[in-house]
């Protein structure tokens, strides 16, 4: 690791024990890491969602950065921080909307590869944080889908639309009114995820432990270090 910068309870998430719900990690190779550290399951409250978004936007400035993988570790992330929310009011949930939007927004704005390593589940939040990757790689054990119907919500952090431009709106329908979650085989089939690996690859090792797609694989080859036009 080349260089590291973490969150704190100043900067904005921290989880249980205090250490900071995410982490950016800049690595030699050219390849930054933005790991979710917030045991047991990555569900991110309003501050932890605010620091993904800092580092996403801080991963975006570095020149040196040609792609950006977002792994949970053993749980990608199972969505928002429900006690949080149950605590919030009507008022407080609605002025709360844009900032979620960002979060997600910031990721899907990065302008080199992000890559999502989804390991255990990818649930609500966690899930809408994985569509605004530009490719998700999921674990064959992994579980994916969008619950929040359950607690008579809808997805708030743009899921709704990118869900439906990747699998289309009908599909897209079925998976947010019934709110199961679906497996790696299924979310293959439905362009949900572009690939399934075993589980505990190392997502983050590109051309090492994970050999990314070809597509992907030519962009980050063609990129020099500090050229961000290449891509």
């Amino acid at each position: 690791m080349e260089g590291a910068h973490e969150g704190s309870r100043a900067d904005g998430g921290a989880g249980p024990d205090g250490a900071p719900a995410a982490l950016l990690e800049r690595r030699h190779d050219g390849v930054a890491v933005l790991r979710l550290r917030r045991p047991p399951v990555n569900a991110l409250d309003a501050a932890a969602q605010d620091l993904v978004g800092a580092l996403a936007r801080e991963a975006d400035a570095c020149d040196d950065v040609r792609a950006v993988v977002v792994t949970g570790g053993a749980v990608f992330g199972a969505g928002a921080d429900v006690h949080e929310m149950a605590a919030m009011t009507g008022e407080e949930m609605a002025a709360r909307a844009p900032a979620l939007q960002a979060f997600t927004d910031a990721v899907a704005a990065v302008r080199v590869p992000v890559v999502a390593a989804v390991e255990g589940a990818a649930l609500g939040g966690g899930l809408e944080l994985a569509l605004a990757c530009d490719v998700r790689v999921c674990a064959q054990d992994a579980r994916l889908g969008l619950p929040e119907v359950g607690l008579g919500v809808l997805p708030g952090a743009g899921g709704t639309q990118r869900l439906a431009r990747l699998v289309g709106p009908s599909r897209a329908k079925d998976l947010l009114w019934s709110g199961a979650p679906v497996g790696a085989e299924e979310a293959l089939r439905l362009g949900l995820v572009d690939e399934i690996v075993p589980p505990g690859t190392d997502v983050t090792r590109l051309d090492q432990e994970y050999k990314p797609p070809a597509l992907l694989d030519a962009r980050l080859r063609r990129r020099p270090a500090g050229d961000r036009a290449a891509v």
